[in-house]
């Protein structure tokens, strides 16, 4: 029976996947779009030798930079790690791309490239908090589910009503609730201010790791592009520069964990919860019904 361990950037997913997956026998599978790219094994968390323990990790830093992985596909490669291996270990923060491994999305109207193109750019312009505004107008349920900074999801909404002429909330429902069956799941969850500092201790070691010596080889090596198309979460700020790239890093990385946490405390109200920083590893074995 495969296992989900789901929960919020820097709360320690990947560390507790690697005890479950000792204790079982099992494999760890990656389910995070982003740690299964190429070349952003630094800023993406993508586990190294050592935090891997002796155990088997499936689907980290396999995809090349140019892959633009959307949740449906990446949900049916993912499915194949998954078949590939023996007790699966499944570790994601991505509520979205969840759906997409457990096949619980609507088919949605394609996109033409064009029109994200010219919804980016609007948002390079303008800000996203003022696309939040222009989506509340076309589509106000759409626009309340959404922070104003929450920059890839406002422009996902504006291209999809631009693409199709309809509200994008009439277009989402089909979304599918709870945990398919024959999975165990957990979420990992660390108090508010556990979490804050957690994200700052964990950029901190991704800073002493090359996170930004990491960015600046990616941009020298050709692959300015493929950063700029897929926007992974703070390597834009590296880019920039400038004295302000830490704090700008850790604040984006808080908001990001704080909306994570948020998705899965509401769409997965159902799932056992656990907090690593004042509950034993024993807990977490016995929520998820392992002997």
């Amino acid at each position: 029976m495969p296992i989900a361990l789901l929960g919020p950037t820097a709360s320690g997913k990947s560390a507790l996947a690697v005890a479950v997956a000792r204790r079982i026998g099992g494999t760890v599978v990656n389910g995070d779009p982003y740690q299964a790219l190429a070349g952003l094994a630094v800023g993406t968390g993508q586990p190294g030798a050592a935090e891997q323990g002796g155990v088997p990790h499936l689907g980290y830093g396999v995809l090349p930079l140019s892959e633009r992985p959307n949740p449906k596909e990446f949900g049916e490669l993912v499915r194949r790690w998954l078949s590939e291996c023996r007790e699966p270990v499944l570790v994601t923060g991505s509520g979205l791309y969840l759906r997409g491994i457990w096949n619980q999305l609507s088919e949605l109207p394609p996109v033409p490239a064009s029109v994200v193109a010219r919804v980016r750019a609007w948002t390079a312009a303008l800000g996203a908090p003022a696309l939040h505004r222009f989506l509340a107008a076309v589509d106000p349920d759409r626009a309340e589910a959404l922070h104003p900074n929450d920059t890839a999801r406002i422009e996902r909404a504006l291209a999809l009503h631009l693409a199709t002429g309809r509200r994008p909330s009439a277009l989402l429902p089909g979304l599918a609730p709870g945990i398919p069956d024959g999975w165990r799941a957990l979420v990992i969850s660390p108090g508010r201010e556990a979490r804050r500092n957690r994200v700052a201790a964990r950029v901190a070691a991704q800073v002493a790791a090359g996170w930004p010596e990491e960015v600046a080889r990616l941009v020298a090596e050709g692959h300015g592009a493929d950063l700029d198309a897929l926007r992974p979460l703070g390597y834009a700020a590296w880019r920039t520069g400038g004295a302000q790239a830490w704090a700008a890093v850790v604040r984006d990385t808080q908001a990001y964990a704080k909306r994570q946490a948020t998705w899965f405390r509401h769409q997965l109200p159902g799932v056992p919860e656990w907090d690593p920083d004042r509950e034993s590893l024993d807990l977490a074995f016995e929520r998820l019904g392992l002997p």
